[in-house]
């Protein structure tokens, strides 16, 4: 399965603005996602599509400031655009897909069949979910994608307007929804991203929403503006005790079986300390 072990920070920008795209190796995120999505509208697809592909190509992969991945969100499965989205990331240094509103596994294989259709089996996937329908089956379909899927993400935004809620400051009425994605990718072993704070000004609620998901399980946040990238690596870069762990469970995998806290560990929790050790800056981080 193509992994995504890095991602304390995933940082959106408008595949419409190649000017953007250019300046984020600058905040240093994780991931850099080229959105074709929310961030376009619908007559501006297809110059956006090809905007992101030839600024993505421009981005130097020798330079140390580079983000380690840089992914295209595409738009949702079933919409006009889908084919051509994942055509066009397929065609540029992109590494993969974003697939926004993943619900159902007919969809995930769609997804399956566009990427084999361009010969692009070492492709991240990263699954949005962020309707009703996906959060309440999330265990199922993230099951479903073993072995092709990345990791997955929780939108708060269009998972509210699709149940007809509303959005508090608490957070009180999508933590069910955030907790079922976040238990849902635990269970298929992936990277679990979290949701966006839309204040982009407010650092300490900010601070305080990635600590909330970072106690739910989250490994990293989704960010919508470069300051907040900074913040996320504040609250998902690894403390001693986790990398300690992290190790432990390392060198238990590397004797074939054993025991670590009182847990049995198995291929998954080898995968998920590899991906802890991978959010440590410098030496700790080299698996």
């Amino acid at each position: 399965m193509p992994e995504l072990t890095r991602a304390r920070s995933m940082l959106f920008v408008p595949g419409s603005r190649a000017d953007m795209i250019a300046k984020t190796p600058r905040f240093a995120p994780d991931v850099v996602v080229a959105d074709l999505e929310d961030a376009v509208a619908a007559g501006d697809k297809a110059s956006a599509r090809r905007t992101a592909a030839a600024a993505i190509d421009a981005l130097d992969p020798e330079s140390p400031e580079n983000p380690s991945t840089v992914l295209v969100r595409v738009n949702p499965v079933g919409t006009p655009w889908f084919a051509a989205d994942v055509a066009a990331a397929a065609g540029c240094a992109a590494a993969g897909i974003v697939v926004p509103k993943l619900a159902t596994q007919p969809q995930l294989s769609q997804v399956r069949a566009a990427l084999a259709a361009h010969s692009w089996p070492g492709a991240l996937v990263i699954a949005g979910i962020e309707t009703a329908l996906g959060a309440a089956d999330a265990r199922t379909l993230l099951a479903s994608g073993t072995g092709e899927l990345s990791a997955a993400y929780f939108g708060a935004e269009d998972y509210v307007a699709d149940i007809g809620g509303r959005r508090s400051p608490g957070g009180e009425e999508v933590l069910y929804a955030r907790s079922q994605v976040c238990l849902a990718a635990y269970l298929a072993g992936l990277p679990a991203i979290d949701q966006v704070v839309t204040d982009i000004a407010d650092d300490e609620l900010f601070l305080a929403d990635a600590r909330r998901g970072q106690s739910l399980g989250y490994q990293g946040k989704m960010c919508i503006h470069p300051r907040q990238v900074g913040l996320a690596h504040q609250v998902f870069t690894p403390t001693p005790d986790e990398v300690a762990h992290a190790q432990a469970v390392l060198a238990a995998g590397a004797a074939g079986v054993g025991v670590v806290d009182g847990q049995m560990v198995d291929e998954v929790h080898v995968r998920m300390a590899r991906a802890v050790l991978a959010r440590v800056p410098g030496p700790a981080g080299r698996t």
